[in-house]
């Protein structure tokens, strides 16, 4: 492994009042390491400076710790989590978390278990497939304390996707990179619909950058009516 230079990395740590041991940091190298390999054969993502990927793919993913206290064994759902974020970040920041992590991409997920075998992760489940298909499963449905998703889409939509995961009282948490006070206002009816109720949100920028993160906190408040999420394709062609 190179010798990397990781005091910006502590530093952005400690701004969220993160403490990782030496096996957790070296395992960020190794997933950035990994990241940047198979990047070379596949699409993970289009950051790929050592610097960059730090703050703004894990450090952003880490940001969950300003609207979640993360110390329990919380089941986690992290839906269209792509090359693992926000979920696997989180996985090796908070170990006693149990991660499922959903793609629609063979690939990624391909890559997620080659990842989550290298750092020799346990609690990780990885799923190929779309949220409409894996919501409406017994195995599934309303069974994490909080659903994630760093997926670009309308918060009308990501609803449909994520809130069916949730168990009563728990969270749904999408992160967003914008102000998005309309968007919020007009996902009213949808986040309703589905059983679940704003709580606020957080805005901030990533530690010494000028990166703009919204996280919305969205309660389970009541069941999830049994025809939702509609079928495949259906949340992203007509939003409730």
């Amino acid at each position: 492994m190179k010798n990397y230079d990781i005091e910006q990395f502590q530093k952005d740590l400690t701004a969220f009042d993160i403490a990782l041991t030496d096996k957790q940091i070296e395992q960020f190298l190794t997933y950035y390491e990994m990241l940047t390999e198979w990047n070379q054969t596949m699409n993970l993502t289009a950051i790929t400076e050592f610097d960059d990927v730090m703050k703004k793919h894990f450090i952003d993913s880490l940001s969950l710790v300003k609207v979640v206290d993360l110390s329990g064994n919380l089941l986690l759902m992290d839906v269209g989590t792509g090359a693992g974020f926000p979920g696997l970040a989180l996985k090796i920041a908070f170990p006693d978390l149990r991660v499922t992590l959903l793609d629609s991409l063979n690939k990624r997920i391909r890559f997620l278990d080659a990842v989550t075998d290298r750092l020799k992760l346990s609690g990780v489940e990885t799923i190929h497939g779309r949220a409409e298909d894996f919501a409406v499963q017994e195995k599934y449905r309303e069974k994490y304390d909080l659903c994630v998703s760093r997926a670009v889409a309308n918060l009308s939509v990501l609803a449909e996707y994520c809130l069916p995961f949730v168990k009563k009282d728990g969270l749904f948490v999408p992160y967003k990179s914008e102000k998005i006070a309309e968007e919020l206002t007009a996902a009213e009816n949808a986040v309703s619909i589905l059983g679940g109720q704003t709580e606020g949100q957080v805005t901030f920028y990533l530690p010494d950058s000028d990166v703009f993160r919204n996280l919305v906190k969205i309660r389970k408040v009541k069941n999830t009516p049994k025809k939702y999420p509609r079928k495949s394709g259906l949340p992203a062609k007509a939003p409730l």
